[in-house]
């Protein structure tokens, strides 16, 4: 339980490992249960889901808001708005070494958020699962704690073209710092990550490797069988929403993915990392929670996750996106996969029909059996993508529109800016065809004047 931090005493620490134990019993009871639960009693996936996402029930600019726009966030279904509800109405209090009964309550719902979170991606122990802020303070956390003790000039650290700048700008502080040398591979000519340039780029001196594992704009998936002798950080911010990760069989080292792309609360994200890397990294951050004992001229730190987690926590938030997980694992994230995979198709073939349009990454075909995002970025031919988002929002379409925080991919693409529409579990094909009917209308305006 020092791990957990729990409590300053023996008596304390036996009494809140107690409550620990017993609420993560029943947890584990819940999650059997709904495990079990026949396939054709779970909701179905579009329509049957937008009755738990209240915000999709409204118009926007007199039109129904067709809401498009999830690779950026997600909405969040009722059971995690109650959760958040709940704590906030009914046991509201900090975390760890607290005894008192709301002090209890509250650390045994944040610390079963771990334990979710750990089966939902097959972690080995609930004790490789980080809260962090956000997926981009998860990989700052890498790059300041194991990268600035590990590396040094002439290291070189590989990534791709098509990151997001969370997996860029980190790197490029660190190489400043360090001295290390940055590599990127590029794309192939159907726009995935081109392995075979990665294999040339792999070198002795090759340290770290950090990629995307799905990509926000591209919607290419990464081909994860890559032999590597470095350590390797896989950004699945667009991977573990909509598809099953078991981080024990993808070889990374560490995994980084974000609360409010999986229907969870915004401000909250984690960190997955082999037990034995956490356990030889040093802090980041210091203050309370992180220390083991704290002397007027030093301090021992605390073991992982406690160690990484400096300062009051996002409790709240680490509870939503527990329940954020029991709502994903109770559709089932084969299911999510399958349903994906459908409906982002759909939009693909209906989005290439279009005059004009030209879609960024590979199409489902040159995607092959890795499969290709349910997402996607394009372009119509002599207008911007911007006008195209502002003319969709007054038909009540929500896309994104831009550089979805990835410059540099659009550079190598040699555009500035794209549109972006996106899919998520509770979206339907009748909203895909309402997309392409304002988007058809969108482009007609703009010829005619």
């Amino acid at each position: 339980m020092q791990a957990l931090n729990v409590a300053p005493s023996s008596i304390s620490n036996s009494v809140a490992t107690r409550r620990l134990r017993h609420a993560r019993a029943r947890i584990a009871l819940s999650d059997d249960a709904v495990s079990q639960v026949p396939h054709d009693a779970r909701p179905q996936l579009g329509a049957g889901l937008r009755k738990d996402f209240p915000i999709l029930a409204q118009d926007v600019n007199g039109r129904p808001l067709v809401y498009l726009d999830n690779a950026a966030t997600s909405q969040k279904p009722v059971q995690v708005l109650q959760a958040l509800d709940q704590y906030y109405r009914g046991y509201n209090s900090n975390v760890h070494r607290g005894v008192h009964h709301l002090s209890a309550l509250a650390t045994t719902a944040y610390e079963t958020s771990r334990d979710k979170i750990a089966r939902f991606i097959n972690a080995a122990s609930h004790r490789e699962v980080v809260f962090t802020r956000n997926a981009s303070e998860a990989i700052n956390l890498v790059a300041q704690s194991w990268g600035q003790e590990n590396l040094k000039a002439g290291d070189e650290i590989i990534l791709s073209v098509a990151e997001h700048h969370s997996n860029l700008v980190p790197w490029h502080m660190l190489a400043q710092r360090t001295g290390a040398v940055i590599k990127h591979v590029l794309l192939t000519p159907d726009q995935q990550l081109d392995m075979q340039h990665y294999k040339q780029l792999l070198g002795p001196r090759t340290k770290l490797v950090s990629l995307v594992h799905v990509s926000n704009v591209l919607g290419a998936v990464l081909d994860t069988s890559f032999v590597v002798g470095a350590k390797v950080l896989l950004d699945c911010c667009q991977s573990v929403p909509h598809a099953p990760v078991d981080v024990q069989a993808l070889g990374a080292d560490w995994v980084v993915a974000s609360s409010h792309k999986m229907c969870g609360p915004t401000g909250m994200g984690f960190l997955w990392g082999k037990l034995a890397v956490l356990e030889g990294m040093q802090p980041w951050m210091g203050g309370g929670e992180m220390i083991q004992d704290v002397y007027l001229d030093h301090s021992t730190y605390a073991p992982p996750p406690g160690r990484f987690e400096a300062g009051t926590p996002a409790i709240g938030e680490a509870i939503g996106l527990g329940a954020a997980v029991d709502y994903l694992q109770g559709l089932g994230m084969g299911r999510v996969h399958q349903y994906e995979e459908e409906i982002g198709t759909y939009l693909y073939q209906r989005l290439a029909s279009v005059p004009g349009v030209t879609i960024y990454g590979p199409s489902p075909q040159q995607a092959g059996p890795r499969g290709r995002a349910s997402l996607a970025a394009f372009n119509v031919q002599g207008l911007h993508a911007t006008d195209i988002s502002t003319l969709l929002d007054t038909a009540g379409v929500a896309v994104r529109s831009g550089h979805h925080c990835t410059q540099p991919l659009h550079r190598h693409l040699g555009i500035t800016a794209s549109a972006r529409a996106s899919l998520y579990i509770y979206n339907t094909p009748a909203e895909v065809d309402a997309f392409i009917e304002a988007l058809e209308d969108t482009i007609k305006f703009f010829k005619e004047t």
